[in-house]
């Protein structure tokens, strides 16, 4: 799921994509109608780069670290960038890593930030113009030639930052959960093991009557874990 950032509307409607979804699957329809209206928005626009930047510096942290870190980074770069300005590709190729580690980035991260800044120079990564005009494969195989960016952490760019209307992602924990919850039988108390989460071969099966719509649909599904979730205890 992403993170907090200022929200636009999405590009499509989701009352129309619902609609849809409702007709054609009865059982994703009765998730729907428990779990209310969509209300999913997007994060306002960013480039490419400042966008797998970002994400690249939240892998595998606490989102409150994560966001001091990559605060400290964009404040080192205020000489050039300006204060609160993200840094260019070419910031950060020409920076001194000491600059970077002091920042709190690992090893790994200043190798895979380095190198979305080599391949934003050369165009492997598109600009946020000509994304645009790119299917979300395409996307996808373009971005994931980046160091440290897999299939995951593109298609949660294409769901909450470019509004793509039908994206599943079939390897995040909590929409193969929520899957497994509304149409294979899991219990909400049971505890899940790896062996109870849906296969992605299940889900793109049935998922093929959610088409064009499967990015709404996959918000659902994260909506039922969230409704699977016990009720907080009141004093």
């Amino acid at each position: 799921m992403p993170r907090a950032h200022p929200t636009r509307k999405l590009p499509y409607n989701p009352a129309e994509a619902v609609a849809a979804l409702c007709a054609a699957d009865p059982k994703l329809a009765k998730l729907i109608a428990r779990a209310g209206p969509c209300t999913l928005r997007i994060a306002a626009q960013q480039s490419p780069f400042e966008a797998l930047a970002e994400s690249i510096i939240y892998q595998q942290l606490h989102g409150k670290a994560a966001a001091a870190i990559h605060a400290r980074m964009i404040a080192s770069f205020a000489y050039v960038s300006g204060n609160g300005v993200h840094p260019e590709p070419q910031h950060l190729l020409d920076c001194p890593t000491p600059q970077l580690r002091a920042a709190g980035l690992s090893h790994n991260k200043i190798l895979a930030l380095r190198d979305l800044a080599a391949k934003t120079l050369d165009g492997t990564v598109p600009t946020l113009a000509e994304i645009r005009r790119m299917d979300d494969e395409a996307i996808i195989e373009h971005l994931t030639q980046v160091r440290g960016i897999g299939r995951w952490t593109v298609e949660m760019m294409l769901i909450f930052r470019l509004g793509r209307p039908d994206v599943l992602p079939t390897s995040d924990y909590g929409v193969r959960k929520g899957f497994a919850l509304t149409f294979q039988g899991l219990k909400p108390s049971t505890k899940v093991t790896p062996d109870l989460l849906a296969k992605p071969a299940d889900m793109e099966r049935r998922a093929r009557k959610w088409a064009p719509w499967r990015s709404v649909a996959s918000w659902y599904l994260w909506r039922a874990c969230d409704l699977a979730k016990p009720a907080p205890k009141t004093l």
